[in-house]
């Protein structure tokens, strides 16, 4: 059995988390976001997980030792980070107003050690801000991603989905790596229209569905998985696909199109696998 890293900042992913990253760090519980669906509000933890403002995680004194740590768990276990690159956040909005401090200099730390970083987040005011500040000529070491739902009543504080969707282009045309979120589907039409209006500039889309919820109609999933699966093959020249189990599982078939790829798939890799 792998040993799993476990510590106040880094950690090992496990089940569906882990299809997203295979080391990711969380600084902060709670996100003001304020989404309906979000999987943090659920369950035991909810009250703790879910709260509608980020709280540093009580593991840490403050700011300032929360990135101590984070620098001593990197250099531990840097080679695997350098190989698999660093996930920014499970459990809030890495780019809120209230969490971004500690993730621009999280990040900094990171790829001045060669670690590259994805960032998925729901907010894009932080790009005219944060724009010039990063080293075009280090953009090859982060990965840009967003949540796209085209749901934006769901998620009442959180930058609309048209803005994502422009600052992804930006961040595309400025040479980052790009990737979406189209998790979860709520509405197989919106979440189809997210990736139409995205195709060009985004170099992975992550898909799966909402979790808890079991009356997705099967046929018109089928049909859903066919359509996305046609236009990142015919309608971008290197996009890739990765469809989550919760979407295989409940198909009940593996989905094999060109540009899909595994869980294993690393856009960091020339070589796409690790």
């Amino acid at each position: 059995m792998e040993k799993r890293f476990n510590g106040k900042a880094l950690y090992n992913p496990a089940g569906k988390a882990g299809e997203y990253a295979k080391w990711a760090c969380n600084f902060y519980v709670g996100c003001s976001n304020d989404c309906t669906y979000c999987y943090c509000k659920k369950g035991i933890l909810g009250a703790v997980m879910g709260q509608n403002e980020p709280q540093l995680k009580k593991c840490f004194k403050d700011n300032y030792d929360a990135i101590k740590v984070f620098e001593k768990e990197l250099k531990a276990n840097l080679s695997e980070l350098q190989k698999y690159g660093l996930f920014f956040s499970f459990t809030t909005d890495p780019m809120l107003p209230s969490t971004i401090g500690l993730t621009e200099i999280a990040i900094d730390i990171a790829t001045d050690l060669s670690v590259p970083v994805y960032i998925l987040t729901k907010c894009a005011d932080w790009l005219t801000y944060m724009l010039p500040r990063l080293p075009i000529n280090n953009h090859g070491m982060y990965a840009f991603g967003f949540t796209l739902t085209g749901c934006d009543e769901l998620e009442p504080n959180a930058t609309i989905n048209q803005k994502r969707i422009a600052a992804m282009k930006v961040l595309h045309d400025n040479g980052f790596k790009t990737f979406a979120s189209i998790e979860p589907i709520i509405d197989m039409n919106k979440s189809l229209d997210m990736i139409e209006q995205s195709l060009g500039f985004c170099d992975l889309y992550k898909i799966g569905l909402l979790s808890g919820k079991h009356d997705y109609d099967k046929e018109a999933l089928n049909h859903f998985v066919e359509n996305v699966c046609y236009l990142v093959n015919n309608r971008t020249k290197s996009s890739k696909i990765y469809w989550k189990e919760s979407v295989k599982k409940y198909i009940g078939d593996d989905i094999a199109f060109d540009r899909c790829v595994a869980v294993n798939y690393n856009m960091f890799n020339i070589d796409d696998h690790v």
